[in-house]
């Protein structure tokens, strides 16, 4: 365990930035590169230093704070309806509109590592059946070739904005662009750098009462004439008006869409003659807890997160034992996001307290707010309704805890 070098190997290195194609490039060749804590005994602990305890106490809050995705049977079939949706459009010979896919659900339900984590799968790949090569590359054009592009809706979009979200991604250059030429670029960089799944992440930021957001959805719906599959994930999709316009097909159960009619603004001036749009909607929602199977589901969910808890008690049984695994659900509502928020700060004070345990005492303490969760944007609905819990007082400890506290490098120097 290496704790006593200048550099640990649990320090985080620079921030990620899946929004570019470095930073998302970086991601996906990292994600599960992070090695949590070992497992130790009160006994092992007891033995090390007090610079080495307390390093050791930092490894396991780094272990806690990335805790890993776990695959539920929601996000399973989110991830496969995605994947399924890109490779048809990614490995279709035909010149047609590919289809796009929406993938609808409330805040913390994790859409966004789901999807993420389906797309970097399809990347990897891609690339590996080409060679880590653009197979349809031609002398003169870009040799960076990006399967995947993965942008944010900007809170307030314009036409012109969504375009340089996603130039943004491709590191172009569009200073002095009016709209009909940020759109000629987008469309001959998601062409010349072979891009075949398009992800537009927070899409119902776009609320649609504003004009410039009716226009960006018919940018949206025109990129399907591209060669890419368009995914775009949001809260309250259905209700958000991005299905405006549409009908729902009978036999296929996709949403079809007219092609944009040419309202003055239209970027495509061939825009009525293009093919309909179809858009698959798939929802991802929090666990349940009525029935025997979902009951099953959540425990196994929780199983796993015990897994992965790093306590100097044994975690076996510690969040799935007894009435604890209704306890969680009361206080989450089943919903992944903030049942992980509960569980990192349920240890965090695990390690404080000296208990090592997480209990219904210990988790009563507190409260997981929308405050817990500031990359959510609350205007537009993607923070969850967290039940309510009226926190109890925290027992009085009989001396100040000293667990993190640094004892300076002349105790380090003389750990054994």
């Amino acid at each position: 365990m290496s704790l006593e070098c200048s550099n640990p190997s649990f320090l985080p290195g620079p921030p990620l930035d899946r929004t570019t194609w470095e930073g998302w490039q970086r991601w996906c060749e990292t994600r599960k590169d992070f090695i949590p804590a070992p497992v130790l005994t009160a006994e092992e602990f007891a033995r090390m230093s007090r610079r080495q305890q307390r390093l050791y106490n930092l490894y396991r809050i780094a272990t806690h704070s990335s805790l890993p995705i776990e695959a539920t049977p929601m996000s399973e079939r989110v991830a496969n309806a995605v994947r399924a949706r890109v490779e048809e459009g990614a490995f279709s010979h035909k010149a047609g509109t590919r289809g796009g896919i929406m993938v609808n659900g409330d805040g913390a339900q994790g859409k966004t590592e789901t999807v993420c984590e389906a797309m970097a799968l399809f990347m990897e790949e891609w690339l590996h059946l080409h060679n880590y090569m653009n197979p349809d590359a031609m002398p003169g054009t870009r040799d960076l070739v990006a399967p995947v592009a993965y942008v944010r809706c900007p809170v307030k979009a314009t036409p012109i904005s969504t375009c340089q979200r996603i130039l943004d991604f491709y590191g172009e250059d569009y200073k002095g662009m009016r709209l009909e030429d940020l759109i000629r670029t987008v469309k001959t960089a998601i062409i010349e750098h072979a891009t075949k799944a398009l992800v537009i992440d927070d899409i119902t930021r776009l609320k649609l009462h504003r004009e410039a957001d009716q226009d960006v959805l018919d940018l949206i719906r025109e990129m399907m004439s591209m060669p890419v599959t368009l995914v775009l994930v949001g809260v309250g999709i259905p209700t958000s008006g991005l299905l405006r316009d549409g009908s729902r097909d009978p036999k296929t159960g996709e949403w079809i869409y007219p092609p944009v009619r040419d309202r003055g603004r239209s970027p495509n001036d061939h825009a009525a003659s293009q093919h309909e749009r179809r858009f698959q909607v798939v929802d991802m929602g929090p666990f349940r807890y009525g029935t025997a199977k979902e009951m099953k589901a959540w425990i196994t969910h929780l199983r796993g997160l015990e897994g992965h808890m790093r306590l100097l008690a044994d975690t076996k049984g510690m969040l799935t034992d007894g009435d604890m695994p209704e306890y969680l659900f009361r206080r989450t509502g089943g919903i992944v996001g903030v049942l992980e928020k509960l569980i990192q700060r349920g240890l965090r004070l695990a390690i404080e307290d000296g208990s090592e345990r997480l209990t219904k005492c210990l988790l009563n303490q507190f409260t997981v707010t929308p405050g817990d969760m500031p990359d959510l944007d609350a205007a537009s609905g993607e923070q969850p309704t967290i039940p309510p819990h009226e926190a109890t007082a925290k027992k009085k400890p009989k001396g100040r805890n000293t667990v993190f506290d640094d004892v300076g490098p002349e105790a380090a120097g003389s750990a054994g």
